[in-house]
C-alpha cells in the first residue's frame, strides 16, 4: 500500500462523515466562487478594448438632471476627443410593469452612436433604415430574441416618467461584446413626443483617441463647464457603471465579509472533521509511531488527508459556483449580470483556497497527534 492509498482510504473510512465534511465546505466554497465572479465583473474586468476608451458625462449632481445639447460640440473640441453622442433615458413600459418586460431605452442621435460605440455591430443596410426613419429604432440582439422581435416589427413604449408613448418600428438589430439589453431610437423623434426635453440630454457618451487619455479628457471637460450652470462629471465607462452599484449600498464590503464568512465557515467545519477523526485514531497513531512513523511523517499524512477531502470539495464547490453564475449570466431577466462567468483564474484561486483550508484546519489536531506518547496512545480507549 502506498501512502497515496493510505491517505485516501483513511480520508474516507467513515463515509457518512466524509460526504457531510465536504458539502459543509461546498457549499461556502461555491459562494466564495460567486461572489469573486462578482467581485471581478464590477472592480476588475474593464470590458472591451474600446469600452476603455470611452467617458461618460452626466450632470455633476444627479443623473435626473439634464445638460444642454449645445455641450456636444463643446466636448468635441477637447483634445483627444474623437466622437461624442448625446444619450436620454426614456423609462418607458413595455407590455406591463412585471420585471421581465423591463430593459433599457434611450433617445440618442443615430449618426453618432455607432461611431462612439464601435465595438457594437450592425449591418450597414440596418444602420441606413435607422437613420432614414425618425420613428426607427435599433435593439440589443440579445434583447431581440428574448421577445422574438426581428427587423420591421413595432413596438409600444408607454411612458411613465414622461406623458408620452412612443411608437418605434425596429430598423436594426446589433451585437454587443456583452448584451446591452437596450434599445435606442432617435433623438428628435423623443423631443417631438417630450417637448420639455428639447435640446436637453441626460448623458454624453464620448470616445477617446486612447486609454490613456481618458483621465485628461476627463479632467478637461468638467474643468470647461466648472463655472456652467449646469455643471458636469465626467468619468470612465467603468466608473459610470460602478455608481449604479454603489446605489446598492457599500457592495465591496458586502463581498468582503460574505467572503470572509465563508472561509472562516469553511475552516471551523475543516477543523471540527478533522480533530473528531484523529481523536477516534489515537491508537492507530501509536501503532503507527511503533512501526517507526516520525512526528513529521505523522503530521504530514494528516494534514494532507485534509487537503484531499477540502479539494475534492472545492471542486464541487466550484463546479456547482459555475453553474449558478452560467444560469445567472444567460437569464434574460437579470440583464444587469448578462455575459458574466466564471473564469479560470477565479476556479485556480478558490481551489488553492479550499486546499489551504484543508492544511490550516488539520495543523493544530494533527501537530497534537504527532506528539502523542505511544505508550499512553496504545492504552487509550475511545
Amino acid at each position: 500500500m502506498t501512502l497515496t492509498t493510505f491517505v485516501t482510504k483513511s480520508a474516507f473510512r467513515n463515509k457518512r462523515r466524509t460526504v457531510l465534511t465536504m458539502v459543509g465546505i461546498a457549499l461556502p466554497l461555491a459562494i466564495l466562487t460567486i461572489m469573486m465572479t462578482v467581485w471581478r465583473a464590477f472592480y476588475i474586468d474593464n470590458g472591451s478594448e474600446q469600452s476603455t476608451q470611452r467617458l461618460i458625462t452626466r450632470h455633476r449632481v444627479s443623473l435626473t438632471f439634464s445638460l444642454p445639447i449645445y455641450y456636444e460640440q463643446k466636448i468635441k473640441t477637447v483634445p483627444g476627443v474623437v466622437e461624442v453622442v448625446p444619450t436620454q433615458w426614456f423609462g418607458g413600459k413595455y407590455i406591463d410593469d412585471k420585471p421581465e418586460h423591463f430593459f433599457a431605452q434611450f433617445a440618442t442621435d443615430p449618426q453618432e452612436l455607432f461611431k462612439v460605440y464601435t465595438d457594437f455591430k450592425i449591418r450597414a443596410d440596418q444602420l441606413e433604415a435607422w437613420q432614414h426613419d425618425r420613428a426607427g429604432a435599433v435593439v440589443d440582439s440579445e434583447l431581440a430574441k428574448k421577445f422574438h422581435w426581428k427587423v420591421g416589427d413595432r413596438i409600444t413604449l408607454m411612458g411613465t416618467i414622461w406623458d408620452a408613448n412612443l411608437e418605434l418600428t425596429i430598423r436594426g438589430i446589433y451585437t454587443a461584446p456583452q448584451p446591452t439589453q437596450s434599445v435606442y431610437f432617435d433623438r428628435k423623434y423623443f423631443e417631438e413626443a417630450v417637448p420639455i426635453m428639447k435640446d436637453q440630454s441626460g448623458t454624453f457618451g464620448i470616445l477617446a483617441d486612447s486609454a490613456a487619455d481618458v483621465p485628461k479628457i476627463a479632467a478637461a471637460i468638467d474643468d470647461m463647464f466648472h463655472n456652467s450652470p449646469q455643471q458636469t462629471k465626467t468619468e470612465s465607462e467603468k466608473a459610470f457603471g460602478l455608481d449604479f452599484v454603489a446605489m446598492l449600498g457599500n457592495v465591496k464590503a458586502f463581498i468582503l465579509g460574505i467572503c470572509g464568512a465563508v472561509v472562516f465557515a469553511s475552516l471551523l467545519v475543516a477543523a471540527n472533521t478533522m480533530a473528531m477523526s484523529i481523536r477516534e485514531r489515537t491508537r492507530e497513531v501509536a501503532v503507527l509511531k511503533t512501526l517507526g512513523f516520525t512526528r513529521k511523517a505523522m503530521l504530514a499524512l494528516f494534514v494532507f488527508e485534509a487537503a484531499v477531502v477540502a479539494v475534492l470539495a472545492g471542486l464541487v464547490g466550484i463546479l456547482v459556483g459555475t453553474g449558478v453564475m452560467y444560469v445567472v449570466g444567460h437569464s434574460p431577466q437579470l440583464g444587469f449580470f448578462q455575459g458574466i462567468g466564471v473564469n479560470a483564474v477565479t476556479m485556480v484561486l478558490a481551489l488553492v483556497l479550499a486546499g489551504l483550508v484543508g492544511c490550516l484546519a488539520a495543523l493544530v489536531p494533527s501537530y497534537h497527534a504527532s506528539r502523542i506518547d505511544i505508550v499512553e496512545g496504545l492504552r487509550y480507549i475511545g
